[in-house]
């Protein structure tokens, strides 16, 4: 999820296509706050890992 963010992202700014740097933005937030609830051992959906 944070590689496809940061891939979305760089599309975006290469393209200038503004809503494609939103998403890429948002997946990487929200990728990272998952790996990082997962590092803690915390379950997230019933699962220790979230992909």
């Amino acid at each position: 999820m944070i590689l496809l963010g940061v891939i979305l992202f760089v599309i975006g700014l290469l393209a200038s296509i503004s809503i494609l740097q939103t998403i890429g933005i948002i997946l990487v937030v929200v990728g990272i706050i998952l790996a990082i609830l997962g590092a803690a051992g915390r379950g997230i959906g019933g699962r220790r890992h979230y992909w």
